[in-house]
């Protein structure tokens, strides 16, 4: 299979210790909206991750498959423990994961079943 973005290096090799530092949890997408001043086409989205953590801020460029209709009610993976960004007039608290297809456009990670909102990957 021919893909038209070059594979990634493997990154270095870190400790479990170090994985579990990073916190990435399941959160549901509530609201998202054109951000029409961001550099790269992007949505703004409100993000509920359960009553620990509540709702945060992103920013994310993953226009190309997602509209903002089809992305409310989305269970999405996002890390919660990064310093929030500012992005333009946008204070993004959580980054939203994904990978890229063949083109190099975003596709979001996400479980394959609903599970409960703030659960942690592990």
């Amino acid at each position: 299979m021919s893909t038209d973005t070059a594979p990634q290096p493997i990154a270095s090799v870190i400790t479990f210790d170090q994985f579990m530092a990073v916190d990435v949890r399941v959160g549901t997408i509530i609201a998202a909206e054109p951000f029409p001043e961001a550099r790269k086409p992007a949505y703004k989205l409100t993000i509920d991750f359960g009553p620990e953590l509540g709702t945060r801020k992103s920013s994310a460029q993953i226009t190309v498959h997602y509209t903002p209709e089809t992305l409310v009610g989305r269970q999405v993976l996002a890390v919660v423990n990064f310093p929030p960004r500012q992005i333009g007039p946008v204070r993004s608290e959580v980054l939203c994961l994904g990978v890229p297809d063949a083109t190099g456009a975003v596709v979001l990670i996400a479980p394959d079943q609903a599970v409960p909102l703030g659960g942690r990957l592990f």
